[in-house]
């Protein structure tokens, strides 16, 4: 690999890291979120967060969230080749979705709750790991051939 097209991939892994890096904090944030939400439910209206509680924006972030994870974590296994990323994923993103879409939140709040924060917690450790491996086999590294 030539000193220029190093200094090319740069810019892309830094952006990467950046992603799993907002991917890890807003997985985080979810599980946080979907962990006090039963709590602070009647709450929320009362200080202009109303929205926080609604269906819509759970799923919307569910959705957002689940695009971003796939997307980061497929990137950084091209570059590591460690598929044990995917074994925190997969189960971290099927919680979610069967907690956030099969559970409502007014009829089942321990299911839907314990549901999405374990998958939250997942989706999170998940980008970590991934950011991690993606650091030890970085553009310098030869000892992953590039797909």
């Amino acid at each position: 690999m030539s000193l220029h097209s190093r200094s090319l991939t740069r810019p892309v892994y830094a952006l990467a890291d950046t992603a799993d890096r907002v991917g890890a904090t807003a997985s985080l944030l979810c599980a946080i979120h979907c962990a006090a939400l039963p709590f602070v439910l009647a709450l929320l209206p009362a200080i202009g967060l109303g929205f926080l509680a609604s269906h819509g924006f759970e799923r919307g972030f569910i959705a957002c969230a689940s695009v971003l994870a796939i997307v980061m974590v497929v990137a950084g296994y091209r570059r590591h080749r460690a598929a044990r990323v995917f074994a925190l994923l997969v189960p971290g993103l099927l919680m979610l979705w069967i907690g956030g879409f099969a559970f409502d939140l007014a009829h089942a709040t321990f299911s839907h709750s314990l549901l999405v924060v374990a998958g939250g917690i997942c989706v999170s450790l998940a980008h970590v790991l991934n950011l991690r491996l993606a650091r030890t086999h970085g553009p310098d590294c030869d000892c992953v051939t590039p797909a």
